[in-house]
């Protein structure tokens, strides 16, 4: 990976649409990174001017952008590099043009080109070097991509709690020694570690992750700041809205140990939604007792020239109780066995008749 990096002179960091922590994690901790060992100098931006690094400095043309199909929560805001991520939906042809010039495209925290919106069918058409960094399953249609070609190197491991674990492990390959990163880069690998394991409270079970953890905070990393950035600056009509949701809109199916919430577009609209204000809202209902399957449903209203909404499935479980293989095969996605998501266009109704429909089939009592 180092070899293709020192090779490229235009460099494209992608994740995946509406990014959590561990898609901003690490594609910032790999952009960071990239910039302390081979360029020297920020180029999220424009890229117009180097500064110096010595006799060794990069030449003036190298540059790298991450790019997000659209927006992030606010609550990321304040991660090292984040306000200068660019937008797809905000940016379309600044972002084709430089995707369309990449000469390395490397792929965090995701492994179908679909979950990247209309970037992905630009990817596609670009023969550079691709490199695929990601903890995800990939299901027969993704390994079709893989055995034509289309990664020239993977570093998939679906056993990992976050493809920030992951992304540390690339990181420090050289020296086997956290010294290697800086305290940006532990930063961004933390935030990704505590919010694809819900702060450690699953997927987090392998002592693996503790030795990544204690090293980070030796890098300098404080994670109480962190916690503090990302879960304690709600607003008003989040903390309004999640009560609403689990008071009015969550239904519990006793016989099953199952709950389900739905959200319409109304519903959202009437408590000024923004992007994350649901994050974390489908591990609620986990914490009742003899509950051991929660599905939360989002509605979005169509886009101009679609005709139907697209409602957001996402799927948690406990224990030994999968929940990828039900989001795969019913709602088009996937994931983890215990975290999973899919996605139906139609309405809202219709997508809760076809949970009820399904999930006897997939639910393990």
């Amino acid at each position: 990976m180092k070899e293709f990096i020192e090779k490229a002179k235009h460099i494209v960091i992608f994740t995946h649409m509406a990014p959590d922590g561990d898609a901003m994690g690490s594609s910032l901790a790999l952009y960071h990174y990239v910039m302390d060992r081979f360029a020297k100098r920020s180029s999220l931006s424009d890229n117009k001017t180097a500064i110096a690094a010595g006799p060794q400095a990069e030449p003036a043309e190298r540059t790298v952008h991450v790019i997000v199909p659209n927006a992030f929560a606010a609550f990321f805001n304040w991660m090292p590099g984040s306000a200068q991520i660019l937008i797809y939906e905000k940016e379309p042809q600044r972002c084709n043009g430089l995707i369309a010039e990449a000469d390395l495209i490397i792929c965090t925290d995701f492994n179908d080109p679909k979950r990247i919106g209309p970037m992905g069918e630009k990817m596609l058409a670009n023969p550079c070097t691709k490199i695929l960094i990601d903890h995800h399953i990939m299901d027969e249609r993704v390994r079709g991509l893989v055995d034509d070609g289309l990664w020239s190197e993977i570093h998939s491991h679906p056993e990992a709690s976050s493809s920030c674990e992951i992304m540390y492990g690339l990181l420090t390959a050289e020296s086997c020694q956290p010294t290697t990163i800086s305290q940006e880069i532990a930063t961004c690998i933390y935030t990704g570690l505590m919010t694809d394991t819900g702060n450690f409270s699953y997927n987090s079970t392998r002592a693996e992750l503790y030795d990544i953890i204690a090293a980070l905070l030796r890098a300098g990393v404080k994670k109480d700041e962190i916690y503090n950035a990302v879960f304690n600056q709600y607003s008003t009509d989040r903390v309004r809205l999640t009560g609403y949701a689990l008071y009015r809109k969550m239904r519990i199916y006793p016989e099953y140990h199952l709950a389900l919430i739905t959200l319409s577009a109304d519903e959202l609209e009437r408590y000024h939604y923004q992007i994350g204000d649901t994050e974390g809202l489908v591990n609620m209902p986990l914490q009742i007792a003899d509950v051991f399957y929660s599905v939360y449903m989002r509605e979005e209203r169509p886009k101009p020239g679609t005709p139907k909404s697209r409602i957001r499935i996402s799927f948690r479980s406990q224990g030994d109780r999968p929940v990828n293989i039900w989001a795969s095969e019913i709602f088009h996605g996937g994931g983890h066995m215990n975290a999973s998501g899919g996605e139906l266009f139609g309405t809202l109704e219709q997508a809760v008749a076809l949970f009820e429909k399904s999930f006897k089939n997939y639910l393990k009592i």
